[in-house]
């Protein structure tokens, strides 16, 4: 018998969060999220994005035992921003069982449907701002900092569910053996032809964090509006998500292109802390997880470059290769051994192209699902 139980306690909220840690209990690449992180994404009262939409977390028993989880989401914004009326399902995990996965991708479904949705995404883990994307190619390690991860048996459960391809998201994987010093090489020349059209580049300063955050917002949010399912970010959302990163944050891999004392352009490497939070038990910074992260930040050696973009209008000037070649260049000295550059749309050609002449190599590969309701 499967029961699907809607999370109404916050009992119930902590069930549903650790559910991975026991489901992944024997595979080495497993990264578990941390639970405060979590559990701040699905408390209405605590995450800036239920001030404009809502969503809705799932259990699954069967024969009384807990075997899966999802989450029912209807996010306003996007649907307003892309001129759609369809809704997601996020943070799905489930037993290897067709009938338990069913029900859970269904209950997510009917939920939407109540809400006048005719379509449903995912999965996306709240927004594609967030972790979004089913890992369909690139087992065989661990996922970097704010990357998914499932075993391969969820693409059978997903697409058996009645789901199809809506679009392939990639993330590339750069070594320090392997990458093209090109853009490190011709870096110099390039900012100078940049210099003679009044562009400069330089580190993100985190003594002025807020002036830099809200300068790069406005980037962000127009660098990518027409990427597929885009949504921009609210105010409190990007300063939300901006508070979080400020942690982790090195300025010599935060690097911003200024034209007139404008931001037209940025990238963000972080580094991968999943190289910490793989060893902290359960998620949990306390007792001990704390200092695992405090004192392993320094033996850091991947890096994940999340976010890069240049506004349009200047692009194809040679921002974007500057961008890297500062990040290739700064990652050097700090013993950092490879980078992953993601995610990227598979018909993002530019992008693509651009990772690809540094020698990366498309090494993971992640899929969002589509169905209507």
């Amino acid at each position: 018998m499967i029961e699907i139980v809607p999370v109404q306690s916050k009992k119930q909220l902590a069930k549903f969060i650790d559910l991975p840690h026991d489901l992944y209990a024997k595979d080495p690449n497993y990264v578990p999220e941390l639970f405060l992180g979590q559990q701040d994404m699905l408390s209405a009262s605590k995450h800036p994005f239920y001030k404009h939409s809502e969503a809705q977390p799932f259990l699954a028993y069967k024969d009384g035992k807990l075997v899966g989880r999802v989450v029912a989401i209807w996010n306003r914004n996007h649907n307003a921003f892309n001129n759609v009326t369809e809704g997601q399902f996020g943070f799905f995990e489930s037993i290897n069982d067709q009938e338990v996965a069913n029900r859970l991708l269904e209950t997510a479904a009917e939920w939407v449907r109540k809400r006048g949705g005719n379509n449903i995404v995912g999965p996306v883990n709240l927004t594609t701002n967030d972790t979004c994307g089913l890992l369909i190619d690139g087992f065989d390690r661990p996922p970097m900092a704010m990357m998914p991860y499932n075993p391969p048996y969820y693409l059978d459960l997903i697409t058996h569910a009645g789901y199809q391809k809506k679009v392939d998201l990639r993330a590339y994987l750069v070594t320090k053996a392997n990458a093209n010093q090109r853009s490190v090489v011709l870096l110099d020349k390039l900012e100078e032809r940049l210099k003679r059209s009044g562009i400069l580049l330089r580190q993100i300063n985190l003594k002025d964090f807020a002036n830099e955050a809200k300068k790069i917002k406005q980037v962000y949010n127009r660098a990518w509006d027409k990427n597929l399912g885009f949504v921009p970010m609210t105010d409190e959302e990007f300063n939300h998500t901006a508070k979080d990163l400020k942690a982790i944050v090195d300025p010599k891999y935060c690097i911003v292109a200024e034209k007139d004392n404008e931001v037209i352009g940025f990238a963000l490497g972080i580094p991968n802390i999943n190289e910490i939070l793989i060893h902290i038990k359960r998620g949990r910074l306390l007792p001990f997880g704390i200092f695992k992260l405090l004192f392993g930040m320094k033996k850091i050696r991947t890096l994940r470059v999340l976010m890069l973009g240049v506004l349009e209008g200047h692009r194809k000037l040679g921002i974007e290769a500057c961008l890297y070649g500062h990040i290739i260049k700064n990652s050097i000295p700090s013993g950092i051994e490879a980078a992953e550059c993601s995610w990227m749309l598979d018909h993002n050609y530019n992008m693509n192209h651009a990772i690809e002449q540094i020698n990366a190599d498309l090494y993971k590969r992640y899929r969002l699902y589509e169905k209507a309701v």
